[in-house]
């Protein structure tokens, strides 16, 4: 997979509700609920409640945060 894979996948998700699973470092994770608020060129907001979180296409391409449907 490359980085152009991960920004179209991640596009299709625009407005709909995923759940992240971030690598929060040590082995552990912490998973996020939110809807896919915008896409960037270099990166994609989340917005879970009145939180707006912001992840780089490169942590999923990485495995840092990996998408859960």
């Amino acid at each position: 997979m490359n980085i152009e894979k991960v920004k179209l996948n991640i596009s299709k998700l625009k407005g709909k509700k995923i759940i992240l699973k971030i690598n929060i470092g040590r082995n552990r994770y912490e998973s996020v609920i939110g809807v896919v608020q915008d896409i960037y060129p270099y990166l994609f907001t989340l917005r879970s409640g009145e939180d707006l979180k912001t992840f780089s296409y490169v942590d999923v391409l990485t495995r840092n945060v990996i998408i859960v449907n």
